[in-house]
């Protein structure tokens, strides 16, 4: 049935700052969430391979600081470079077991010369093809420390069966214009990718999908103290300061109404399976559509550049 897509959501920790082990971590679960079926698994912001934790725990604004830019230094090396084929095995794995992947990572640019970092959100289709690659536009507070701004080439929209999919890193998703472009690309199943933790998710995600009358997937990560491991630079600093809980989960699903279907999902790691149906979306739409009937484009419009920002063009 077309109208009818079974989505995973992965609720997994990373191995904390490991790109090697985090992306067996993450191809284990690939193939986990294939084989009960699923279509379509996101994992959280930042996943491959961890959220910056340390920022918050190491004074990580102080200037010059030796920890901070160790722990940076480390955070760059295991970082991704999509165009160095890093992602050949996850292209490789969607592709066999026929399953789209909506994964957040830590990209090292090679366009914007290869030592800064994005926090981007990279969609997969059933075929192994990477369509597209989103840099979060607006790093949040500390994360500006370590993650540079992205740009518009990201904002993009992918069929999945009947559904047009579409995906924000994070408080991205509290940016109506973002959200205004993706709308008016036809999105009407909206995935929001979190580092974790309830607080996120409560209540955009509700908010989200009343407003598109679109399902929206929020998929966060876990993290806690246990899960730092014992290679990690200044380990006994993060430890220090850092709470048993950094990141509780939270990951949900609300329909084209803006009630739950899966309410937050907290202290579990694993997957969380549901099927969605597509008609919903026609039923919620009857009576708004923000980009369709419910818009007044001879009042109000949108500009979106969409291209790859880089500080130099070159004409050979």
């Amino acid at each position: 049935m077309d109208n009818i897509l079974k989505v995973a959501m992965a609720q997994i920790a990373p191995v904390w700052l490991n790109k090697t082990a985090t992306l067996t971590k993450i191809e284990n679960t690939i193939v986990e969430a294939s084989e009960e079926g699923a279509e379509l698994v996101v994992f959280g912001e930042a996943l491959l391979p961890g959220y910056p934790f340390w920022l918050a725990l190491t004074n990580g604004a102080a200037w010059d600081l030796k920890v901070n830019k160790e722990l940076h230094a480390h955070y760059v090396r295991n970082s991704i470079q999509v165009e160095a084929g890093e992602l050949k095995s996850i292209c490789d794995l969607a592709k066999e077991h026929k399953i789209s992947v909506y994964l957040g990572i830590m990209e090292r640019a090679k366009d914007r010369g290869g030592h800064s970092l994005y926090c981007s959100l990279v969609y997969v289709n059933e075929d192994g093809e990477i369509k597209s690659v989103h840099r979060k536009l607006q790093p949040t507070y500390d994360e500006r420390l370590t993650w540079a701004p992205g740009d518009g080439n990201g904002l993009q929209v992918h069929p999945l069966k009947q559904f047009t999919v579409g995906g924000l890193n994070c408080w991205e998703n509290w940016m109506p214009l973002p959200r205004t472009a993706l709308y008016g690309l036809g999105e009407d199943l909206h995935i929001a990718v979190w580092p974790g933790n309830e607080h996120n998710t409560k209540d955009i995600t509700r908010f989200i999908a009343r407003e598109s009358r679109s399902f929206v997937v929020s998929v966060s990560s876990m993290m806690r103290k246990e899960d730092f491991p014992e290679t990690t630079p200044h380990l006994d600093e993060i430890l220090k300061t850092s709470p048993d809980v950094l990141a509780n989960g939270g990951s949900c699903i609300a329909g084209p109404d803006g009630e739950w279907i899966v309410e937050p999902v907290l202290h579990k790691e694993g997957l969380i399976y549901q099927e969605l149906d597509f008609n919903r979306i026609y039923e919620e739409r009857q009576n708004f559509d923000p980009s369709g009937h419910y818009s007044r484009p001879d009042v109000t419009q949108l500009s979106v550049n969409r291209q790859r920002q880089s500080t130099v063009h070159f004409e050979d």
